[in-house]
C-alpha cells in the first residue's frame, strides 16, 4: 500500500496536482514527486490575465500561472494551463453577483472547489488516466469505517475544512490532500529544501477575482444599474438614513453604517437583516442579532445515515472565523436541514455556510438559508 492508499508502487500511480502558483500547491507536487508517484501538473486559469496582474497575492491567472510552470520545470512533472475562464464566470463570478443582489452573503472559495475545481477539475484528471487528484488544502482525508472521511487539518490555524463542506463522497474517495498533517511553515521549510521559488511567496488574501477588495464594483459591472440606493430602518421601524445599496452590508456588520448611534439610547447599531426587494438595511443593538434556530439548504451529507426528523448532536460552524458551537442537527425532506444551537449565536447571515462537525470530523453542511430567533 502506498502513501495514497493505492496497492501497488508510487512510480505506476497517476495523480494529478491542481498548481494554483502558490507555495501550498507546488509543495504538494513536489511531495508526491519526491515519493515517487508520477505527477502531472494541472494549472486552471479562471478569469482575466490583466486583472490578476494588478493584485499581489491573486491566484489562478497572470503571475500565479507562470509561477506554477516554473515550479513544475523545478520538479521535472508535465504542467498544462486549461482555460476554465467561461465555467469560472458563470459558476463562480455571476453566482457571487447574483448571491449579493438577493441580500445574502457568498463564499465564492466554496462554489469555486464545489462547481469547478472538484468537479470540472477532477473530471480532466481522470480524463489524463490519474487515479487521484491532489491539492494544497489544509484538511485531512482519513479512512472510515464507511469509506473516505474529512477531517480538519492537524494545524487549526490552517484549517480550510469549512470552504469543503461541498465535497461529495464521490469526489472524496478520489481526493487527496498531502498537506493535512502539517503547519504552514513545515510547507514553507520544505518549499525551501525543494528549491522553489515560491517558498516566500505571499498566501492569496480575500477573493481572488476581486482586485482591489470593492466587492460593490464587482457586482455593478456585472450587473449594471441592479445597485439602488434604499432606506436603513431601524427594527421598531424609524428611518434612519439611506444607504447606496444593500452589497456594501452583511448581516452582523458593526462597522461603515454611516449612520451612528441613536442619540440617547447609547447601544451600536448592527446590520440585523438585508430586505432584497425593499432595498432596505435593518439595523438594531447586539441583541436583536441572536438567533436560535438555522434553516440550511444544498446539504451535503458526508455523515452516519440519518432518516428525515433524526435528531443528531454535533458542533456547528457559521462562519469561517468562529469557533463551533454546539447544536442539534436534523435534516427534513429534500436536501435541507434545522439546525437547533445549544447557546444563541450572533451574526447568522444567509448565503454563508453551515459546516457540521462531530470532532475532527466534518459530517457535511449546506447554505444559511435563514434563522430565527
Amino acid at each position: 500500500m502506498n502513501s495514497l492508499g493505492f496497492s501497488k508502487p508510487a512510480k505506476d500511480t497517476r495523480v494529478v496536482v491542481a498548481m494554483s502558483g502558490g507555495v501550498d500547491s507546488s509543495v504538494t507536487a513536489a511531495l508526491l514527486r519526491e515519493e515517487g508517484y508520477d505527477v502531472v501538473g494541472v494549472t486552471l486559469q479562471l478569469y482575466d490575465h490583466g486583472l490578476a496582474v494588478q493584485k499581489p497575492g491573486a491566484c489562478c491567472a497572470g503571475q500565479d500561472i507562470y509561477d506554477a510552470r516554473q515550479v513544475a520545470d523545478r520538479i521535472g512533472i508535465p504542467h498544462y494551463v486549461l482555460d476554465y475562464e467561461s465555467r469560472f464566470g458563470q459558476d463562480v463570478i455571476d453566482d457571487f453577483a447574483d448571491t449579493y443582489l438577493r441580500g445574502e452573503t457568498p463564499i465564492p472559495c466554496v462554489r469555486c472547489n464545489q462547481r469547478v475545481k472538484f468537479r470540472d477539475l477532477l473530471n480532466t484528471a481522470r480524463d489524463l488516466g490519474a487515479e487521484a487528484l491532489a491539492t494544497g488544502h489544509y484538511v485531512r482525508r482519513l479512512g472510515g469505517e464507511r469509506g473516505a472521511e474529512l477531517h480538519r487539518a492537524v494545524d487549526p490555524a490552517r484549517d480550510q475544512s469549512y470552504f469543503l463542506f461541498a465535497t461529495t463522497q464521490e469526489q472524496l474517495d478520489f481526493l487527496r490532500f498531502p498537506l493535512g498533517g502539517l503547519t504552514k511553515p513545515e510547507t514553507r521549510a520544505l518549499a525551501e529544501r525543494y528549491g522553489l521559488e515560491v517558498a516566500a511567496k505571499p498566501d492569496s488574501q480575500d477573493i481572488c477575482f476581486v482586485p482591489d477588495g470593492s466587492y460593490a464594483d464587482v457586482v455593478a459591472k456585472l450587473r449594471p444599474g441592479a445597485i439602488e440606493p434604499g432606506e436603513i430602518v431601524h427594527v421598531d421601524g424609524r428611518v434612519l438614513g439611506r444607504h447606496e445599496g444593500i452589497v456594501h452590508y452583511t448581516v452582523g456588520q458593526r462597522k461603515g453604517l454611516g449612520i451612528g448611534g441613536i442619540k440617547g439610547e447609547g447601544e451600536p447599531l448592527f446590520v440585523i437583516g438585508l430586505d432584497a426587494p425593499a432595498r432596505r438595511v435593518v439595523v438594531g443593538p447586539r441583541r436583536q442579532l441572536a438567533r436560535a434556530r438555522v434553516l440550511v439548504r444544498e446539504v451535503n451529507w458526508l455523515g452516519p445515515a440519518l432518516d428525515a426528523g433524526e435528531e443528531l448532536a454535533v458542533e456547528v460552524k457559521l462562519r469561517s472565523a468562529q469557533p463551533p458551537a454546539a447544536a442539534t442537527l436534523r435534516l427534513t425532506d429534500g436536501d435541507g436541514a434545522v439546525v437547533t444551537l445549544a447557546e444563541p449565536q450572533y451574526g447568522v447571515a444567509p448565503g454563508q455556510a453551515c459546516v457540521v462537525y462531530r470532532g475532527d470530523r466534518v459530517l457535511g453542511g449546506g447554505w444559511i438559508a435563514g434563522a430565527e430567533a
